[in-house]
């Protein structure tokens, strides 16, 4: 090992010499390359230490190998000079990095060896369950360190070279202290071993819990409120769908509560800090360093100013305040929001790694602004303001967005706002679900759905960040300081770390809102100049599947204005007298509160429950006055984008098919447009009069889709390029059977779906000759 140069000040950690001197010859392993900190890392070391071997751990991800990803890594734009050095990524990846597949916990053998190990993969997000956390952030971590110390031991069972273990933690670790926090282990007696056996039984008691009849049957009913019209399956896989998003919230709630109740913020600086804790159990034996930084953001200069993968902490919450969308904060102004730029914690990563820590002493590490270039969250909120000011955000037909001014009124006044507002939309929806179907509707359920996704983020963001927001930590970085001025002057430009020499107007202001905003300002562009485009209402001129596709069509509300009862009424009336027509009237009408009732819970039985009225009605007669007399009425009341939509199918070669639960009689004029109709058929008696009951089961809900499949696997059809149209939410099995879904003027429950499942939503417009009031006449 080098040995350390003496100055006037002490031995220099870095012994006087430049880090690709002090890392020449040496293999360097990083973990989570493919991360943001990960790549800049990998970057910085080809770039800036030709002598040094880098190697990289890094997991399969499906099909694609540890190889693969690395290679897709390399072909990045801030690795584009060094390909064209090497030759090409490939030639670039034979010729200066090892990849090592394996994953955290499960770290397979390393090779012989290694000389610094850079643990900088973890559970970054701030509120993973319980389990994983403590997977990653403690599991993985002892099980690096045991693998290194095995790949740099004899067959004597002693270590062949000291390996230096650089372990990348968060400054956030100090939990819920305050004031000054030293560069040095935190002061605690938590069992990291008991808190991660705890901490991963959870799973299991949760899992149980979320199976217990009581759990369930709440799961149920709220999938049943959602989706009894559809079917049991469908409510049957929402019910799961539910369990197992309960299981993760709870699963979340547990870290965060664990942490909470021991004195951290969050289940992520908690475990860090227990990993922490089994670094320094663990690597007793060798030197070891950790690194601290604390809010990593994008880059001051390299390998470009702004460089940023991904958005990290304050991203999310910077944008949503461009888009005028983040009325408050629960900061305090004058907290200090602790931000670094990501090329600066590099520096200091690869530079503490240079080091030569005493075996058995971790050195510490802050990578952090506060301590001599304090930020502000009033500040910070002044230049965001700033910056959008100047450039604001493209907004639609009412301009640029409003910035919300901040007057920073505190986080209880601020949480006394959102949940106020969450009570308004919640009532609000319940109301609205309760409106009849129109456009008017629709529009206020998707002004709705938008209220709802602001404040799911404002509460997402607001509980992840309340604490941070009103923090009064101030990190030491002396030792980060010496390790700066110890730098060789020829290594100042591409590695310094001090994070003194920037101005916050500058950084940003002209660095990170500008590269931030720019990614989304190129989409917002795009989505502008692409308009509201289709995704399943494909143009059809140019759709191949010919024969081998269906184009499956609902009947009512979605190419034609009526409903079953409108229907049976128009069959009914005009054999009656005007006194018996007022009467059958008054009786569809004191029904009607229980149909609609019976329609809710299950749309066969409603149907049913209709059709009895048809009891003692000649089928033939029945037919016969549908052809003669209904059929204009019933062929006025269709969409003609509908039929220009039909008929553009059959062009294609598509197979047309109308499924519906209305009479047969009453699709007899539609037989023209559709190779095949499934409707509900009326059963008879010997004399040929209707009894009230069906043939059959009405084809309605989950019996929709199984038809289809049926129907499919007979004719060689391809679902998959197949196309359904529909309006009601209980044909959405029926829409998610086919490739290409079309949601029809279509309820809120599958405007809402269609949204989730990016389908295309279309009106077609229906304007009948006649009112709805007029019945249908015998035709001279």
């Amino acid at each position: 090992m080098t040995q350390l140069t003496e100055t006037a000040a002490g031995p220099s950690p870095l012994g006087g010499l430049r880090l690709r001197e002090r890392l020449a010859g040496m293999t360097v392993l990083v973990t989570g390359v493919t991360g943001f900190i990960g790549e800049h890392l990998l970057w910085k070391i080809l770039t800036e230490l030709p002598d040094t071997k880098a190697a990289v751990l890094v997991r399969r991800k499906r099909s694609a190998s540890g190889r693969d990803r690395i290679l897709t890594l390399l072909k990045k734009k801030i690795f584009s000079d060094l390909r064209d050095a090497a030759g090409g990524a490939e030639e670039l990846l034979d010729a200066r990095v090892i990849v090592v597949e394996g994953d955290l916990p499960n770290v397979p053998e390393l090779p012989a060896g290694i000389d610094v190990v850079i643990h900088s993969a973890g559970d970054v997000s701030f509120d993973p369950p319980i389990d994983q956390a403590f997977t990653t952030n403690v599991l993985g971590t002892t099980a690096l360190i045991d693998r290194l110390i095995e790949a740099n031991t004899g067959p004597d069972g002693t270590l062949t070279k000291l390996p230096h273990y650089v372990h990348i933690s968060t400054a956030y670790t100090a939990g819920r202290r305050r004031g000054v926090i030293p560069e040095a282990q935190h002061a605690h007696d938590i069992d990291y071993r008991a808190e991660t056996e705890a901490g991963l039984a959870m799973r299991d008691l949760i899992e149980a819990e979320s199976r217990t009849s009581d759990r369930l049957a709440k799961l149920r009913k709220e999938a049943e409120r959602e989706h009894r019209a559809a079917g049991f399956l469908t409510t049957a896989e929402d019910t799961e769908r539910r369990r197992k998003e309960w299981v993760t919230a709870e699963l979340v709630k547990a870290g965060t509560e664990r942490a909470r109740s021991l004195g951290w913020t969050d289940v992520y600086t908690f475990t860090k800090a227990l990993g922490e804790r089994a670094v320094a159990d663990h690597a007793a034996g060798i030197r070891v360093s950790v690194v601290r930084p604390s809010i990593v953001e994008s880059s001051w200069l390299h390998p470009y100013p702004g460089w940023i993968e991904g958005f990290k902490m304050a991203e999310p919450l910077i944008l949503a305040y461009g888009r005028g969308e983040l009325p408050e904060f629960p900061a305090s102004p004058d907290s200090v929001v602790d931000i670094v730029p990501c090329d600066h914690v590099v520096n200091a990563i690869i530079a503490v790694a240079a080091t030569e820590p005493e075996v058995g002493e971790p050195e510490f590490y802050h990578v952090s602004s506060g301590a001599r270039n304090a930020l502000t969250f009033k500040d910070l909120y002044g230049h965001v303001r700033a910056y959008f000011t100047a450039h604001p955000f493209v907004g639609g037909a009412r301009g640029a967005a409003h910035l919300p001014q901040w007057k920073f009124p505190g986080a209880a006044s601020v949480e006394r706002l959102l949940s106020t507002s969450e009570r308004a939309h919640k009532v609000a929806d319940r109301v609205l679900s309760l409106a009849p179907r129109s456009n008017r509707t629709r529009t206020m359920a998707k002004g709705l759905d938008r209220t709802r996704g602001r404040l799911d983020f404002l509460r997402k963001y607001l509980s992840l960040y309340n604490e941070y927001a009103q923090s009064e930590l101030h990190f030491v970085d002396d030792n980060t300081l010496s390790l700066h001025g110890a730098l060789h002057a020829d290594d100042l430009d591409s590695f310094a770390f001090d994070t003194s020499v920037f101005d916050w107007t500058t950084y940003l202001e002209e660095v990170h809102c500008p590269s931030i905003t720019a990614p989304v300002r190129r989409m917002d562009a795009l989505r502008r100049k692409r308009g509201n485009r289709a995704t399943t209402m494909r143009d059809l001129s140019k759709d191949t599947a010919g024969s081998s596709a269906l184009a499956v069509f609902d009947l009512d509300g979605t190419i034609m204005s009526t409903n079953v009862i409108e229907q049976y009424l128009w069959t009914r009336l005009p054999e009656l007298s005007r006194s018996a027509q007022l009467a059958e009237v008054g009786r569809v009408l004191r029904r009607l509160p229980a149909y609609l009732r019976t329609e809710r819970r299950d749309r066969g039985s409603f149907l049913r429950a209709v059709y009895r009225r048809y009891a003692g009605a000649d089928l033939a007669a029945l037919e016969e006055h549908i052809d003669h007399d209904l059929a204009p009425h019933i062929l006025s009341r269709l969409s003609p984008e509908a039929v220009r939509r039909v008929r553009a199918h059959r062009a294609a070669g598509h197979t047309t098919i109308l499924i519906t639960g209305v009479v047969a009689p009453l699709t007899r004029p539609l037989r023209p447009l559709f190779d095949e109709i499934v409707a509900a058929e009326l059963a008879t008696d010997a004399d040929g009069r209707c009894t009230g009951f069906l043939t059959g089961p009405p084809l309605v809900g989950e019996s929709r889709p199984a038809w289809l499949r049926h129907y499919a696997d007979t004719h060689g059809i391809d679902l998959a390029k197949s196309y359904a149209y529909a309006d009601s939410h209980s044909d959405l099995p029926m829409l998610t059977a086919v490739g290409n879904a079309v949601a029809v003027t279509p309820d809120i429950a599958l405007m809402r779906a269609a949204a989730a499942n990016q389908w295309s939503v279309v009106e077609w417009r229906i304007r009948p000759e006649n009112s709805r009031w007029t019945l249908p006449g015998p035709q001279q």
